[in-house]
């Protein structure tokens, strides 16, 4: 994992954006973009990040110098330095650039190059536009933000439904309420960053699954090559 101090002093990307491809994947929690991506891992490759799973996983890790800082974090629905995202993230990259055969299609050689080439939807990230910003600058620009826009009640709703079944500290009344206020508070300004650029892709999330999905499809079949995204 690339340490923090040379993340933050780092200003050039690590990847080219003609070999790596990243979708930043928001909405509010509840959304559904997990379900979504799942299913756009499963329809066209990519290989799928979650920022949340992440840090959850930092956190389990017996030895990480991280694990207590995100868990108080995340109990509070504060978000976690974003020097600490961005590096888990990189790590993630590296890993399925280096392991194609991870996720089917995910990475590929260029034969004329030798260069890696992969397809990235990071899921819940960037939450603040310092974080945006700084991941451009020092990993790979993304082409756009899928955002999945949502009622609040409807997310509430859906999270206090999952919350029966999954075990998750924030996944209770009073953690998701601080997650709706964080969220619109930090990450919208993000959303607005990258509208005012033309690179926001947002899709009514209030209807089923099934529908958002064929919604996303049409979406991104505008925005992306057929490479990216083969018919």
């Amino acid at each position: 994992m690339s340490t923090i101090d040379s993340l933050k002093d780092r200003t050039t990307p690590v990847f080219s954006a003609d070999d790596v491809t990243v979708l930043f994947v928001l909405g509010g929690p509840g959304a559904g973009k997990g379900t979504q991506c799942e299913r756009l891992v499963a329809r066209y490759g990519f290989a799928h990040l979650s920022a949340g799973d992440l840090l959850r996983a930092e956190q389990a890790r017996p030895d990480s110098e991280f694990g207590e800082l995100i868990r108080d974090h995340i109990r509070n629905g504060l978000i976690v330095p974003m020097e600490v995202t961005i590096a888990l993230l990189e790590a993630a990259m590296r890993q399925v650039l280096d392991e194609p055969t991870a996720v089917t299609d995910t990475a590929s050689a260029d034969k004329s190059t030798g260069r890696r080439k992969g397809k990235f939807l990071i899921d819940g990230f960037p939450r603040k536009l310092d974080q945006a910003v700084k991941f451009e600058e020092a990993v790979v620009p993304a082409r756009f933000v899928l955002f999945f826009d949502c009622p609040e009640a409807e997310m509430e709703r859906r999270l206090l439904e999952r919350g029966k079944t999954s075990g998750r500290e924030d996944d209770n009344a009073e953690s998701i309420r601080k997650r709706f206020r964080t969220f619109v508070d930090t990450s919208m300004p993000v959303v607005d960053y990258f509208d005012k650029q033309g690179r926001v892709v947002r899709v009514d999330a209030t209807p089923a699954p099934d529908q958002v999905f064929v919604d996303t499809q049409a979406h991104l079949a505008k925005r992306l090559s057929d490479d990216v995204v083969p018919s």
